[in-house]
């Protein structure tokens, strides 16, 4: 059954249009009566949020992806209220006949059972646990996560059975887990990463109009390191003309709060997260619209998006090479380790469910 939020803040995208990829059929209103419709019908409805109960068969999503650190992960939620314009998730609404726009923010689906089909896959025979990747997708801890606990389920069972679990997140919410936290995390069970993509507000609500405060964000790090939980901070992405000039200085919050490192990506913008994000940027950013595309596009290799493994997480070319150059300037000076070193999680505590039969003795 689906509920419905009321208002909160604005809105990521400046528009809804619907993927052309999967030849969906579409209309568009047109007429005269379109440049008096506010006077006629009087003001639109405020765009609110939805949210919808899927049913899945399975919760694991495998990848063999070579970039990226895990080789599978689990997303519990369908869309993201957050509406970051760059996130790269978007496309993935396309699937549902939904717009990677708006309706990727306002239309959210929930895995309710993600827990328990989660328990049959851990509990199946061959099973080899290595560590699982929540919010590789869409955020564990989105503003629905509050009243559907479904993130925290998931966790409550990884706890029990001694699996291994990374998060990635920008909201301060997952302070809320650290009663199951911090003892897997002294199992060598768990390590949390959290985005920060600006430390000013005004650009922060823009490009994130839902994510909590950056100086909640940080501060999240700090009392997640106080309670011995491995902490790490993702300038994630790092936007050119926008968000470059911030680089530093985020780095040596990270610092101060404790993390244990940090790392970044330059923005991406696969399929239809291109057209939303220069949409965006004529919006907000008319000043320097076509400087930030320019500099994406040298980054890219001329296009919008690269998509080849590594480089697209790297960039290319003399902007590239700057970035990397800073970073690794700035993490030296306050103390970070070099390079893009991965906790090593333990994998050989890991028991399975017990099933059904079992539970009876």
């Amino acid at each position: 059954m689906a509920t419905v939020r009321t208002k909160r803040a604005m809105r990521g995208a400046t528009g809804n249009a619907l993927s052309v990829r999967f030849g969906i059929p579409t209309m568009e209103d047109d007429g005269d009566w379109l440049d008096a419709r506010d006077a006629i019908d009087g003001p639109r409805p405020t765009v609110r949020t939805s949210v919808q109960d899927v049913q899945s068969r399975t919760i694991l999503s495998y990848n063999e992806s070579p970039d990226v650190p895990f080789d599978r992960s689990i997303n519990p939620f369908i869309g993201c209220e957050h509406g970051c314009i760059y996130c790269f998730a978007r496309p993935t609404h396309a699937y549902h006949d939904l717009s990677p726009g708006l309706d990727f923010e306002t239309k959210l689906f929930v895995k309710r059972d993600a827990a328990q089909i989660l328990e049959g896959e851990l509990r199946r025979k061959g099973y080899d646990p290595k560590p699982i990747a929540l919010g590789a997708n869409t955020d564990p801890y989105q503003p629905i996560e509050r009243e559907y606990r479904i993130t925290r389920s998931i966790i409550e069972l990884l706890a029990k059975v001694d699996h291994p679990v990374t998060i990635t997140t920008k909201s301060d919410r997952v302070v809320r887990d650290i009663d199951l936290l911090a003892p897997m995390a002294a199992k060598g069970l768990v390590a949390v990463a959290v985005s920060v993509t600006s430390l000013v507000p005004e650009i922060a609500m823009t490009i994130e109009p839902r994510a909590p405060h950056p100086a909640k964000r940080l501060e999240a790090v700090r009392i997640l390191v106080d309670a011995g939980i491995p902490t790490y901070v993702n300038i994630a992405p790092v936007i050119p003309a926008i968000t470059d000039d911030e680089i530093e200085a985020i780095i040596a919050r990270a610092a101060e709060a404790g993390a244990s490192n940090v790392s970044y990506i330059p923005v991406r913008l696969p399929l239809e997260v291109a057209p939303l994000f220069r949409a965006w940027l004529d919006t907000h950013f008319p000043d320097r619209a076509a400087k930030v595309m320019a500099i994406v596009q040298s980054l890219r290799g001329g296009r919008d998006n690269d998509p080849n493994f590594f480089s697209r997480m790297r960039g290319q070319g003399p902007w590239a090479e700057l970035l990397r150059t800073r970073f690794r300037i700035a993490k030296a000076r306050h103390g970070f380790p070099s390079g893009r070193r991965v906790l090593a999680l333990r994998c050989d505590l890991f028991r399975p469910p017990a099933g059904p039969q079992g539970e009876l003795f």
